[in-house]
């Protein structure tokens, strides 16, 4: 399956050099295209938006450019088809999808999770002297509330993950033996 997500994702950016540009185009290199929307959405993106000159405007095409003479030399040279690269896009691509998982899972969470003023007075009480540094309940009321929130949320992340093991087959070869480096 990752395989295939590498395989897709190398076809779009492949694609995406060699495709039919959507709008007006501002500059041709090679057989690639940039075109106005594709300029102004990265350069609204980078630091040269900041400063939205004509001199900007034409200091970014040319690092635009130069970036698409740098993939076009690439992709002569196969680097697209180089393994090392495949995996760097494969570990991206897993990167990007467990990061926007958890942020979702997170927001989720985020709504769901409710704590009681009882809740905080008793995580205050049970609190060691030394933690309370001498602060009365008000004054350490927020932080106290924040930290029965993030041990709540905590719990409810583990709970979804150890659901997520329950209902999923997950099989330990037996002669699987992660080693620690320099084990033997």
């Amino acid at each position: 399956m990752k395989k295939y997500a590498v395989i897709l994702l190398c076809g779009l950016f492949i694609l995406g050099c060699a495709g039919k540009p959507q709008g007006k185009i501002l500059a041709r290199v090679g057989n690639y295209e940039i075109t106005e929307k594709e300029f102004e959405g990265e350069f609204k993106a980078s630091i040269y938006g900041r400063n939205d000159t004509l001199e900007s405007r034409r200091e970014f095409l040319n690092i635009l450019i130069d970036r698409k003479l740098i993939l076009l030399d690439a992709q002569k040279k196969g680097l697209d088809k180089a393994r090392s690269f495949l995996k760097m896009v494969e570990r991206f691509w897993e990167q990007s999808l467990l990061k926007l998982a958890l942020d979702r899972k997170n927001n989720e969470i985020a709504g769901l999770v409710f704590v009681s003023d009882k809740e905080v007075k008793e995580a205050y009480e049970a609190m060691p002297k030394e933690a309370k540094a001498d602060k009365p309940y008000e004054k350490m009321y927020q932080q106290v509330k924040w930290q029965v929130i993030r041990q709540k949320e905590y719990q409810v992340m583990s709970d979804w993950l150890a659901d997520l093991r329950k209902n999923t087959d997950i099989r330990i070869c037996k002669d699987a033996n992660p080693k620690a480096k320099g084990e033997k």
